[in-house]
């Protein structure tokens, strides 16, 4: 009887150490979705919208699909042009024409804008 209950004990004991070796990992941490913001495009088509107005451009046309913005503030006519190049990047481009003497620097208060708007 002491020896079946030495062996008792012994397998016991035997098994506890085996047990006290083995590791139990974490669970791996759950995926986080995080919402994609504006595209590129998106964000610099809003940020040079949002330029012309600040500069009091009144806008009578925007063409997404050829990425242009025209508007008229006086007599002076200009046009923002956004556009998606090869390598993904977004050229955006401003130019006034007409009466561009009634206001010289509308151009560059809109690009300061423009760059505001776009963190710059």
């Amino acid at each position: 009887m002491k020896r079946r209950f030495a062996r008792a004990v012994g397998a016991s004991l035997l098994a506890t150490a085996a047990l006290a070796g083995c590791y139990t990992y974490a669970p791996a941490p759950a995926a986080v979705y995080v919402p994609a913001g504006p595209s590129t495009f998106d964000r610099s088509w809003n940020a040079a919208l949002g330029a012309m107005a600040d500069q009091g451009v009144q806008i009578f046309q925007q063409d997404r699909a050829s990425g242009t913005i025209r508007g008229r503030y006086g007599g002076i006519d200009v046009t923002a042009s956004v556009l998606t190049q090869a390598d993904g990047s977004v050229r955006v481009a401003f130019d006034t024409s007409g009466a561009t003497s009634q206001d010289p620097q509308l151009i560059e208060r809109i690009t300061r804008s423009y760059n505001a708007r776009m963190g710059r």
